[in-house]
């Protein structure tokens, strides 16, 4: 019998780019999900897919888990989610958690969850770094309280993966989203807060999949930044979408004092927030196996195809929830913007 890993939200982006990866080495892979999502073809028919809602379990982890050689969480977010893996023991061989790169807190303690006091980051940042108080209040807490819980008291080799800004098909936080309706919409302008040069670290599924495999094959207790090879600037990455889709637009950077959402995209933040991934590929010979831009015309294409004919917010769920509200694309206000600024 080969290896075998079970992904728990494995019908989501990572776990579907992971398992595929698995595949590739010879893995068995097992993905449970609370099945709102189906398993896309030819994927489906390799992979077995079992029921499971970690808030309702149908039945205990322990039982699904036993005797995994590795066990994915790709939807940790809180203590409660951790101590259902600590509650495995020794049942599975390795634990790999999904964390994030927004526990990082910069030398006075600012994290990435106050854009009104934002963090000034090293460049790049290193898992060294500072991370936010693990606690049940913002996001960050809640991920450097699953890491700390895991880390401290897990009792089978735990790896921490900590993505910056995911991309990937099979989304539903698509950010590149946020380019391409504007060409699909035929904008003649485009807004760029903070200037446009914004760099928000991007991380590829594509990646992710690859660290896990790596760190799969050399089970121990880590924490691993995992990026892409680049971090474009919010301009970079406009100009990457409008000339894949065949598309001018004139460009408008903002300067500081444009308050408000106008010209705010989900890569716009005011300092660089970007990873080093040097501690990955000297432990495990990480090299990334795509970039942003040369994973672009791949994720352009599967986001094209997954709006055809649908309302985006019903695809793109979290562009819509996770934001606070912002309308990304309140075209109104930007044309008003423009006229009174004579720009």
């Amino acid at each position: 019998m080969g290896r075998t890993a079970l992904i728990i939200g494995g019908t989501g982006q990572i776990g579907l780019g992971t398992a595929e990866r698995l595949l590739a080495g010879g893995w068995e892979v097992t993905l449970a999900a609370r099945g709102r999502r189906a398993v896309p073809p030819p994927l489906a028919d390799h992979v077995r897919v079992v029921g499971w809602d970690r808030d309702a379990p149908p039945v205990d982890l322990a039982v699904l888990a036993a005797g995994a050689d590795l066990v994915l969480d790709c939807v940790c977010y809180t203590e409660a989610h951790a101590e259902q893996l600590l509650g495995l023991g020794d049942r599975a061989g390795h634990l790999a958690v999904v964390s994030s790169a927004a526990v990082y807190v910069d030398d006075r303690g600012r994290g990435m969850d106050r854009a009104d006091d934002f963090p000034r980051f090293p460049v790049p940042i290193t898992e060294d770094q500072r991370t936010a108080p693990p606690g049940p209040g913002d996001y960050s807490s809640r991920k450097a309280a699953v890491e700390r819980l895991l880390l401290e008291r897990a009792t089978v080799p735990v790896t921490v993966l900590r993505p910056g800004a995911i991309h990937g098909r099979d989304s539903i936080h698509s950010r590149e989203w946020w380019f391409v309706k504007r060409v699909l919409d035929r904008r003649p302008h485009v807004l760029f807060a903070y200037g446009g040069t914004s760099r928000f670290q991007t991380t590829a599924v594509a990646n992710i999949a690859e660290l896990v495999r790596l760190a799969a094959e050399r089970p121990a207790t880590r924490v691993l930044n995992v990026a892409d090879p680049d971090a474009p600037t919010v301009l970079e990455i406009g100009r990457a979408v409008a000339g894949l889709l065949g598309h001018e637009w004139r460009e408008v950077p903002l300067p500081p004092a444009a308050s408000g959402p106008l010209g705010l995209s989900p890569w716009s933040v005011p300092e660089d927030v970007v990873l080093s991934t040097a501690r990955a590929a000297a432990e495990l010979g990480y090299r990334p196996v795509t970039s942003w831009l040369d994973a672009l015309p791949g994720e352009v294409e599967w986001v094209l195809a997954a709006v055809a004919g649908r309302d985006w917010r019903a695809v793109f769920t979290d562009l819509v929830d996770k934001y606070g509200g912002i309308d990304f694309f309140d075209y109104a206000a930007e044309d008003a913007y423009l006229a009174e600024h004579d720009l």
